[in-house]
């Protein structure tokens, strides 16, 4: 494979423009940016993810005429929460946070008892002894941010080599959150202090959290409900969805915490045109990543973790079909959900990345940075040739391009043949029993060998047949090592022979064999090891050198992007706190008008629309609602706000830092938004704090939570207090 970039970006002027208005046609996501060229850059293409230290004051006055001060951001920033993959907030001065359900979809099954099952059939807890401990669940809240760049930066003096650089800021790091932890008081006070990275090692912001770990379910809906549409749905707008979910946080008292920021709930809600903000931890975008970059994804990386998600997630699906007495299958379920889920987003990324004016318009902002180097003497000096060297280092990594798809996740637990990671481990561990390994390095590799758990027979065969078809897929059924695996066969029947005479096709085999002194290099499956494992290894040591000089370009390239833009650009997203303004807006699509929110009236169509036994089937306290029941409540709405992955979760605020929403999901337009921002048709789609209320007033009798949540009371009862302290 090569990195060859395309003949038309070299073409001078509006060439690239009408070679591909010709070709390809402008895409109808961007034929609405009536009087702009689609193909130059636009002021906010980076996003609008902006952070808490550097927050976007003169564009929030130009924008919106709006001028919040120093408290109100301190006030967002200590409302906000971060939980495990996701974000959420505090939404009563008592301890009460509101998250997403999906969030909380692990800590529903944890706390379900004998003989129920929280997930289908959801959970309110009618007072606060009936709040149920969430293990492993926790939140945390940033209550300090400190600039350490230039601490990070004297430490790489000195250092020579990329992987002295690498060592000398995990030492810097390490050295930081030690010192800056200590002074907030440390474990013993729950705080901990993580180094994040900004505009790629252009800066650097210690954050101090304080972990709450006493996290207790309050209230969830049912998954039917808080899933509603399922995965057809999923990725899309207009939505129907009840994606909420409410814990408590306690205090080392054993009481409900009490706290002074917390988001208000509105009661008016947000009608089109209202300025809103999304606050929250978005996980990872490219946005900053060169075009060099971007091309590799577009050609090796992306369409390979597509092919391999779209393959087993059909696998998993074909076996849950054909097992319905699995006792697994609820696991089974969420794996395929997982994958799913993985898969539209992964669809979303090869599609913006092949989209000619997604690249460009990259490719128009990385000359005009490369314009601003050049015209500075002292800049071209310090930052000139950064984006060759790391076009080099993208045509290495392009080179490798047939290991990574092969090799991609071949030792993950969930998703490769459970035989084929026994055959590694037995191939290690004969390796180094022939190079007279210690009892202790032996016993070490025995143990691992011993702990891979059974997969069923009719599971197990097609994932390793995959592994076998992606050798082929990659290096070409020529191979010599396509032709040592295969020995001639397809996957599916060199998968079947395999598995009838390895002693590792399951985990009893494996163990008499290991304990009989009986496993050899002759074992079937070990071959197939034997095979691959030096062109894997060789793979793995020049793909983390390759990995190593990225990393250190890229925060060079960081630095020069910072000193040209300063704070105007936002960094890329990092799972660390953001606030992202955006407005209440419907958008075009499909040759129709997408709302801005939806109804309960909605919902109910759906239902009658596709019947029971679909994806939009209602759960039986949904079916007939009271007469009281409010159908015209908006239950959710769209906003222009930026956002991608780790937002879920987050809470939509007013001006006034009031909840009128909470997001759950991003349309299939915003996929793209992984490497550019088009707000034209990027939509973060939130429940809406009115249909929030409404059911829990009509639909589940949350009277407790309304009263809550509306400010009217919150007075726990003797008995309440003394059942939660006991």
């Amino acid at each position: 494979m090569t990195c060859q970039r395309p003949r038309w970006l070299s073409l001078p002027g509006w060439l690239p423009a009408l070679f591909l208005l010709l070709a390809a046609g402008i895409p109808d996501a961007h034929a609405q940016m009536a009087g702009d060229d689609p193909y130059r850059a636009g002021r906010f293409d980076n996003g609008k993810m902006w952070t808490f230290e550097y927050p976007p004051l003169a564009y929030l006055k130009e924008a919106y005429n709006f001028e919040p001060d120093a408290a109100w951001f301190e006030h967002a920033r200590l409302g906000a929460l971060r939980i495990p993959g996701c974000s959420a907030s505090f939404v009563t001065a008592t301890g009460l946070v509101m998250t997403n359900h999906h969030c909380g979809r692990g800590a529903t099954a944890a706390v379900t008892g004998p003989g129920e099952n929280l997930l289908e059939n959801g959970f309110y807890a009618p007072s606060l002894a009936e709040e149920r401990r969430a293990p492993d669940m926790y939140a945390d809240q940033l209550i300090a941010i400190t600039d350490v760049t230039d601490e990070v930066y004297a430490a790489l003096e000195g250092a020579q080599t990329d992987a002295e650089r690498q060592q000398a800021r995990q030492d810097a790091f390490a050295r930081i959150e030690q010192r800056l932890g200590g002074e907030a008081g440390g474990e013993a006070a729950g705080v901990h202090v993580e180094v994040i990275s900004l505009y790629h090692g252009g800066r650097y912001s210690a954050y101090t959290f304080r972990r709450y770990t006493d996290m207790r379910l309050v209230m969830t809906p049912e998954l039917q409900i808080g899933y509603y549409g399922g995965d057809a749905d999923n990725f899309t707008f207009p939505r129907y969805n009840l994606d909420m979910t409410f814990f408590r946080l306690y205090g080392d008292d054993g009481q409900p915490l009490r706290t002074d920021h917390f988001f208000a709930w509105s009661r008016q809600g947000v009608e089109e045109g209202d300025l809103v903000f999304v606050i929250g931890n978005p996980g990872s975008t490219f946005r900053l990543e060169t075009v060099a970059q971007l091309e590799y994804r577009r050609d090796v990386r992306e369409p390979a973790v597509l092919a391999f998600v779209r393959t087993r997630a059909d696998a998993l699906q074909a076996y849950y079909d054909a097992h319905p007495d699995d006792p697994r299958r609820d696991e089974l379920e969420n794996q395929i959900f997982g994958l799913r889920n993985t898969q539209k987003l992964y669809e979303g990324r090869v599609k913006a990345l092949n989209d000619p004016v997604v690249m460009a318009r990259r490719v128009d902002f990385e000359r005009s940075l490369r314009a601003a180097l050049d015209a500075d003497a002292a800049l071209q000096a310090e930052y000139g040739g950064l984006f060759d060297r790391m076009a080099d280092v993208q045509q290495q990594k392009h080179d490798l391009g047939a290991e990574y798809g092969a090799f991609l996740l071949v030792t993950n637990p969930t998703y490769a043949s459970a035989t084929l990671r026994r055959a590694l481990l037995a191939y290690r561990f004969l390796t180094e029993q022939q190079s007279e390994a210690t009892d202790e390095a032996l016993a070490r590799l025995r143990d691992q060998l011993r702990g891979v758990n059974d997969q069923p027979r009719d599971l197990d065969e097609p994932l390793l047949a995959l592994h076998l078809a992606d050798f082929q897929t990659y290096f070409g059924a020529d191979h010599e090592l396509v032709r040592q695996v295969l020995q001639g066969r397809a996957p599916e029947a060199a998968a079947q022979a395999l598995l009838d005479g390895s002693a590792l096709a399951d985990a009893a085999s494996t163990a008499a064999a290991l304990d009989a002194g009986t496993l050899s290099m002759d074992d079937p499956a070990v071959q197939v090891a034997r095979a691959f494992v030096p062109r894997f290894l060789d793979y793995q040591s020049a793909s983390a050198g390759l990995a190593a000089q990225e990393e250190e370009l890229a925060g060079a390239l960081g630095r020069a992007r910072f000193a040209v833009y300063s704070t105007a650009i936002p960094p890329d997203a990092t799972f660390s706190l953001r606030i992202a303004d955006g407005v209440v807006k419907g958008y075009a699509y499909n040759g129709t008008i997408a709302p801005p929110y939806t109804t309960f009236y909605g919902l109910y169509d759906r239902y009658y629309g596709f019947g029971p036994g679909t994806e939009w089937d209602l759960p039986e306290r949904w079916v007939s609602p009271p007469a009281t029941f409010d159908l015209a409540a908006p239950v959710n709405f769209v906003s222009t706000a930026d956002i991608t992955g780790g937002n879920s979760g987050s809470p939509v605020i007013n001006r006034d830092l009031e909840v009128v929403g909470l997001v759950f999901d991003g349309n299939i337009e915003s996929l793209s938004g992984d490497y550019i921002y088009l707000p034209q048709t990027n939509r973060a789609v939130a429940v809406d704090a009115r249909g929030m209320l409404e059911a829990l007033d009509e639909i589940y009798d949350a009277d407790r939570l309304v009263l809550e949540l509306t400010g009217v009371a919150f007075v726990p009862t003797e008995e309440e207090a003394d059942a939660v302290n006991q």
